[in-house]
């Protein structure tokens, strides 16, 4: 009998673990792991720009490839 009640508690357990649990997924990482970028002043036109999308010419930060060319 104790038999039985333990493997019907392993298959509740596995079934729990396995099937319904869920598992954090990507995405709710990433929404957590929300961070802020260095901004920049385009030389140019003297806009704010992140520091990863900026152009850097003649060492200075420009908005977009018009800018830098414009600065030329």
């Amino acid at each position: 009998m104790i038999l039985k009640i333990l493997l019907v508690a392993s298959i509740i357990a596995f079934v729990y673990f396995i099937l319904i649990k869920k598992k954090p997924t990507l995405e709710k990482s990433k929404k957590e792991e929300i961070k802020s970028s260095e901004m920049v002043e385009c030389a140019s036109c003297k806009i704010y720009c992140e520091l990863d999308d900026a152009i850097l010419s003649n060492a200075k930060y420009y908005c977009s490839k018009e800018c830098a060319k414009k600065a030329s």
